[in-house]
């Protein structure tokens, strides 16, 4: 009698010789499934919404309070897949068998359900795991960090005892990350471009507003007086020639012509050059009779060379 369930159990884990992973059908044997989560997965690429598969390849799937869906898996089709070995699953009546263990209470079925004690010889197969995960999450709450899709996931497993069990939210995630098979290319593609697409556009704006903060490295903003007596003082001393700008922020013509102002303090880094708002530093466009913006200019050695 041992002998025969032992060949039962071992028929049941391994599935019939027909039964094959089959994406476009939607049918994964024994295997844990992921796919991308919109938005969340852009920006973190290894938090997806995954499930787990019976022996007939149907997915089940824990998508929200009191719901375990069947065959109809959130957030589209399948990406990546795990077949799970049944040489790593330690099931109940060979844990007992191996270490000698009594008939005890379940630890891994809900509170109400604690007086049931598992019977001896009962032989926990891959769909009774699941069947009893489900029926424990059906009358389970959704929460997103505590109890999701991976708390279902990973209570299947744990009650196989896959790799003696121990199994969460993280290490399971973690698992998928790095041994999960890809259903094909387009799946691939279809999880990893949002991310590179995310990333490529942080750094083009990222890089910009780096270029942008190193050329206003080039070119001084006196905004307060004693910034601009400290820098006339530095020009007559050194004898470099100086660039003065006079601009204001509503000045239309001064925003369009700054650039080229910072590009030219680029490609001459021996000139000194200094940028003046007028509706700041009033008082110094006075004394330099600016009347118009915007005003440039020239000086050496503290004397106009030119104006214009």
């Amino acid at each position: 009698m041992e002998s025969n369930a032992d060949t039962e159990n071992q028929l049941m884990i391994e599935g019939s010789p027909d039964l094959q992973i089959d994406p476009k059908r939607a049918r994964f044997p024994c295997c844990i499934v992921w796919t991308p989560i919109p938005v969340i997965s852009w920006f973190i690429p290894f938090i997806g919404h995954i499930g787990i598969c019976r022996e007939d390849g149907v997915i089940l799937d824990f998508a929200g309070p009191n719901f375990v869906s069947v065959d109809n898996f959130a957030f589209g089709a399948v990406a990546r897949y795990l077949p799970i070995s049944k040489e790593k699953l330690m099931l109940l009546h060979d844990f007992d068998q191996r270490f000698h263990a009594f008939p005890r209470p379940s630890l891994y079925i809900s509170e109400d359900q604690q007086h049931d004690e598992q019977p001896e010889n009962e032989i926990l197969t891959w769909d009774d795991a699941i069947r009893k995960s489900t029926q424990e999450f059906q009358h389970r709450s959704y929460s997103l960090f505590t109890c999701n899709c991976h708390s279902f996931v990973a209570n299947s497993l744990n009650r196989l005892r896959f790799n003696t069990g121990g199994w969460n939210v993280v290490n399971l995630a973690t698992l998928i990350f790095l041994k999960g098979k890809w259903v094909n290319r387009a799946s691939m593609v279809r999880s990893l471009l949002p991310f590179l697409v995310v990333i490529s556009i942080g750094l083009a704006f990222g890089g910009y507003k780096k270029k942008t903060k190193k050329d206003y490295l080039h070119v001084i903003n006196c905004d307060t007086i004693e910034i601009w007596n400290k820098q006339f003082q530095k020009a007559n001393e050194s004898k470099s020639l100086m660039i003065i700008n006079f601009t204001a922020s509503w000045c239309g013509p001064c925003r369009r012509i700054n650039p080229f102002y910072r590009e030219l303090a680029k490609k001459f880094p021996n000139v000194i050059f200094l940028e003046v708002d007028v509706d700041e530093l009033m008082s110094v466009a006075e004394d330099w009779t600016v009347e118009a913006m915007p005003t440039f200019l020239f000086l050496k050695e503290g004397n106009i060379v030119d104006k214009m």
